[in-house]
């Protein structure tokens, strides 16, 4: 179940790229690209990057052929905007949030193969090149369009800079967004909304005539049907994302503006619109593209190979129209052989306490509090995972969080991994000297037999809901082998059977240090870095790569855990795996992330400036020799 050639995931190999390989299955993995204008809230991080890299690791350990791209979406009003309030340019702001989000996704364990960004030459060499297959194939027309432009900024204003009431019946949001309603998602034009009002000046804009490039989705419509109808079975699409795409086609294509009146973009290469660039949504799903490319020259190897290579994309449920209408559409219109997304996998929203994490608003726990917790990575990994929206909202809560990880963590996975080790570590006499026992004739052993079925059933049913890519059911699932082995022990009362059946006892102990073993590669796409310190506590070599691979026969060695680990191996130090969240720790971090961040800023700042006060009024006496 394991070999040690592969180096540790996420830390590519520059001299050779992975390419697609014939014969294997060869997955393409891509999360949404996190907008660069702020910090990621861990409603972010569960709902795109972390539930891509869980099914990148699952890919991994089952043999396949896998790629993990993502990066910053960098272009675009939010990063102009940006910019504005920091007093800085927008390379500086791209610049900055880039290597924040790079070091929250480290510290988080993401194992991207290529995470990039979209302000590169590659990304303005393929969009550039897109746009014009498109053109060329009559794709595209000139409308002339009715804009706001503010008259104190002296612009014309993009849909991110402006904001109103939304005009959507009974939802009537005062903070709508000139492109989305945060509050009921549906995609508007700026002039839709009511009382319209400038972003940066607050003024009331004015509508004026500008010229625009448009997608004619209504002429490509056809071709989007039939690719929507095909993969959305084949590919298995989460309910969320077939009932947000239909819902789109239903309410009928309309030609989709491409061009936007910013500078910070890609430009457009047509010398009517030379002063445009193309429109965020249009240019970011490109990204894709251009960072594989950047990770490799023979990108088109994974992006125009849609015989040998599987997509599937990762996202936010506010997403799914970009990635199941307008990126297949604006592939299609090309004309070429691009490789299209065969499996989404959508969540809804993870609310915060009372209310929605915001980042915006600052609301909630973000990615760089985090690390300030103390709390480890593959806890916040397994809270989040467990705690997944797949089919509906659901809420993260401090008590939650607390339970999940003193129950789940520290009394059924913890426990049973230090019983295990701890008891063989014990000296001859009362244990085994840290050496792994032989176990003659265990599968006639009857509660090892009848174990046995049950591991290899929750094995079966773990592939099945990995393929499937249902996360939550696959640690759940991976999780209830932990339980099945404190039961086994509990019911060998191996205790006892250490002095009043040494052969019995040795099969009980060598299958449960089989089943340690069997859970750190099971929950190694959930929790990587608690497989790593199962492997140094079993004193296996920690570059060992966890495989679940058919063709290897390592599902057959499962299957058989008191064959996992070999009779004679010496094992290492145990320690307890996590550690116990007590009430005050979860008084103490509800109080500290009450409010929003920029509350908690000013609060800090409060408080620094209180001390110094005290400080200057404290006199301090030194003692005299």
């Amino acid at each position: 179940m394991g070999d040690s050639e592969q180096q540790p995931d996420g830390e590519r190999n520059h001299r050779v790229a992975k390419l697609p390989v014939p014969g294997k299955r060869n997955i393409l993995i891509t999360s949404a690209l996190p907008y660069v204008n702020n910090v990621p809230h861990l409603g972010n991080i569960i709902g795109c990057v972390l539930s891509a890299d869980v099914f990148a690791r699952y890919c991994r350990l089952r043999g396949y052929n896998a790629l993990y791209i993502c990066g910053t979406d960098e272009y675009g009003t939010a990063t102009e905007t940006k910019a504005m309030e920091e007093n800085c340019t927008t390379q500086q702001i791209c610049d900055k949030y880039y290597a924040i989000h790079k070091a929250v996704y480290n510290w988080f364990n993401i194992s991207f193969d290529e995470f990039g960004r979209t302000s590169t030459p590659q990304q303005t060499e393929i969009c550039q090149a897109i746009f014009k297959k498109l053109l060329e194939n009559n794709w595209l027309s000139e409308y002339t369009t009715r804009q706001l432009y503010c008259d104190t900024c002296k612009r014309f204003l993009a849909d991110r800079l402006v904001e109103g009431s939304c005009p959507t019946l009974g939802c009537n949001y005062d903070s709508a967004r000139g492109d989305q309603c945060e509050r009921c998602g549906k995609l508007l034009n700026p002039t839709e909304l009511k009382d319209p009002r400038c972003k940066v000046c607050q003024a009331t804009p004015k509508i004026r005539d500008t010229d625009h490039l448009f997608l004619e989705l209504p002429l490509i419509k056809d071709k989007l049907e039939e690719y929507i109808n095909k993969m959305s079975v084949s590919g298995s699409w989460s309910q969320n994302a077939i009932q947000g795409t239909y819902a789109w086609l239903k309410d009928g294509l309309k030609p989709r503006c491409i061009t936007r009146d910013l500078k910070w973009g890609v430009p457009v290469p047509h010398k009517k619109f030379k002063d445009k660039v193309f429109y965020v949504w249009f240019d970011a799903p490109i990204g894709y593209i251009s960072i594989t490319s950047c990770y490799t020259p023979d990108w088109e190897e994974w992006w125009k190979n849609p015989e040998n290579v599987e997509l599937y994309q990762f996202m936010g449920k506010d997403n799914v129209p970009f990635h199941t209408v307008m990126f297949p559409s604006t592939l299609l219109g090309t004309e070429e052989n691009w490789t299209l997304m065969k499996t989404i996998s959508v969540t809804e929203y993870l609310n915060y306490e009372a209310g929605k994490f915001s980042k915006s608003k600052g609301v909630g726990v973000f990615g760089n509090d985090v690390k300030d917790t103390n709390i480890p990575a593959e806890v916040w990994r397994y809270y989040l995972i467990t705690n997944r929206p797949e089919v509906s909202d659901t809420l993260f809560t401090w008590e939650d969080f607390q339970a999940k990880l003193n129950t789940e963590l520290l009394n059924n996975l913890g426990n049973f991994v230090n019983r295990v080790l701890s008891f063989i570590a014990k000296p001859p006499g009362r244990g085994y000297g840290s050496i792994i026992p032989d176990s003659p004739k265990a599968d006639l052993h009857p509660s090892t037999k009848m174990l046995a079925e049950k591991i290899s059933n929750h094995i079966d049913q773990y592939i099945e809901a990995m393929e499937k890519v249902k996360l939550k059911q696959g640690l759940r699932i991976g999780m209830s082998i932990s339980s099945e082995g404190n039961a086994y022990l509990q019911e060998s009362q191996f205790w006892k059977l250490y002095n009043e059946d040494q052969g019995s006892c040795s099969i009980v102990i060598r299958t449960s240090v089989g089943l340690v073993y069997l859970l750190a590669c099971l929950l190694e796409p959930f929790m990587p870095s608690f497989s790593l310190e199962v492997l140094k506590q079993l004193n296996v070599p920690t570059e060992t790569k966890f495989s679940l691979s058919d063709e290897n026969g390592d599902l057959e060695r499962a299957r058989k855990p008191w064959e996992i680990l070999p009779a004679g191996h010496r094992i290492g130090m145990s320690s307890p795996l996590f550690k116990e969240l007590k009430d005050e720790d979860v008084r103490f971090f509800r109080e500290k992330f009450a409010g929003s961040q920029a509350d908690r800023a000013v609060q800090a700042e409060a408080e620094a400036k209180r001390l110094a006060e005290h400080l200057k009024k404290t006199k301090i006496s030194v003692p005299l020799n």
